[in-house]
């Protein structure tokens, strides 16, 4: 009531009056924070940043909470694109300004951006102390379903790692990954990726013809439609490294093997529904592979991960030379050292090309590791160095060394 009269007043509308903004130029503005979502998650991240950097300047200071979410996508988009050095700065601004406003911004949710970005960017003892204080905020919140929960459940497992025989789950990070699982399981998936863009470009047409308010709703029921697919990615990926953290435990008991085997199945199953995930699927098929060996089935460990190669065919990378890696464990099991060599030759050509090709990566670095000790187990111990090093190479570490050298297992796990 006070605001209207104020309003008729100054000769303005109650909406600019309460936020600085005209109702047209606000749903304007929200539509477009909404077609940014969906150019982040079903179109071109890239695209994604320049429109939320559009919206930050459309917003500017009169619109403090628009323009604080226009700059979390931003964030968001350029850590798609693999930009971590100034996402991490983007989000550690955002943080920041949560603190300064905490009814612009969460700290949670960009905490645990933060985690996953230092983490990938090589910094393990900044995402645990950042994935530290995330699980202290969702167990005050007993939080274990929702985006945010599977974001630091996506997190906390590429920190962490599997408990073995005799440990229980004292680890409280790892605790918390194996709840989400629990409670959110690893659900079926449908790909409806068509039905997003439909109502993306109905969206698109209704603001053409100044309907903005459907525009909005288009918009809202296609990020509504896509969501249940990537939620089920999300818990695939965190169930797929889930498993292979256990597979790669010194002592996993038969109990936890059965449980990531069902893991690594189910994503297996999900990353095989969608066009998009292919290199996922392969490296879920590896997992399994690896799960299955570990079990003592040295069989269709292999069939496993012939299956990985013909998902990539084509497309050689780390994931393939994975999958030689297990076909080299097999052959060490039955076939002898000249099969498993061959297997082992085929690996290291491909991390050859793949270190080349790629920035200081742990995936790569601890393919290169596997291979070493595999190396190591057929008797080549020059090669073991070599592979060795190339590890510590992978992770930006350039080692003088000229004799044998050994890896840090913390760097490259």
């Amino acid at each position: 009531m006070v605001a209207r009269l104020l309003a008729e007043r100054l000769g303005c509308t109650t909406e600019f009056l309460l936020h600085g903004i005209e109702p047209r130029q606000r749903i304007d503005t929200e539509l477009g924070l909404r077609h940014a979502e969906l150019e982040l998650h079903h179109g071109d991240p890239a695209a994604a940043a320049d429109r939320f950097s559009e919206i930050i300047k459309a917003a500017g200071e009169e619109n403090a909470l628009l323009a604080a979410h226009a700059r979390l996508g931003r964030a968001r988009a350029l850590e798609s694109q693999g930009k971590l050095g100034p996402a991490v700065e983007a989000y550690e601004r955002l943080r920041r300004e949560a603190a300064a406003h905490p009814e612009r911004l969460a700290d949670l949710p960009l905490t645990v951006a933060l985690a996953r970005c230092y983490q990938r960017a090589g910094d393990t003892l900044r995402a645990r102390d950042l994935g530290g204080h995330a699980l202290r905020q969702v167990a005050r919140l007993a939080l274990t379903h929702g985006e945010i929960a599977v974001d630091l459940a996506s997190a906390l497992v590429e920190t962490g790692s599997a408990p073995a025989q005799g440990q229980g789950q004292s680890n409280g990070g790892m605790s918390y990954v194996r709840q989400v699982l629990l409670d959110n399981g690893v659900p079926a998936a449908v790909d409806r990726e068509a039905e997003v863009h439909a109502l993306w470009k109905a969206s698109v047409t209704a603001a053409q013809g100044e309907d903005s308010a459907l525009a909005v709703r288009l918009a809202d029921d296609a990020i509504a439609t896509g969501r249940p697919a990537r939620m089920a990615v999300r818990l695939a990926r965190i169930a797929m490294e889930w498993s292979r953290l256990t597979a790669s435990a010194s002592s996993p008991t038969d109990v936890q093997l059965d449980e990531a085997r069902g893991y690594a199945s189910a994503a297996a199953q999900v990353f095989s529904a969608f066009a998009g995930t292919a290199a996922e699927h392969a490296m879920s098929l590896v997992v399994l592979a690896q799960v299955q060996l570990r079990s003592g089935d040295p069989d269709e460990a292999a069939r496993l991960a012939g299956s990985a190669l013909d998902v990539m065919a084509g497309s050689p990378g780390v994931t393939a030379a994975n999958a030689h890696l297990v076909l080299a464990q097999v052959a060490l099991t039955g076939e002898g050292n000249g099969t498993a060599v061959a297997s082992l030759r085929s690996a290291r050509g491909i991390l050859e090309a793949a270190t080349s090709a790629a920035e200081p990566n742990r995936q790569v670095a601890r393919s290169w590791r596997e291979l070493g000790d595999l190396y190591g187990r057929v008797g080549a111990k020059e090669d073991q160095t070599a592979a060795y090093r190339r590890a510590l190479e992978s992770v930006g570490v350039r080692s003088a060394l000229v004799g044998a050298v050994t890896t840090d297992s913390e760097l490259v796990r």
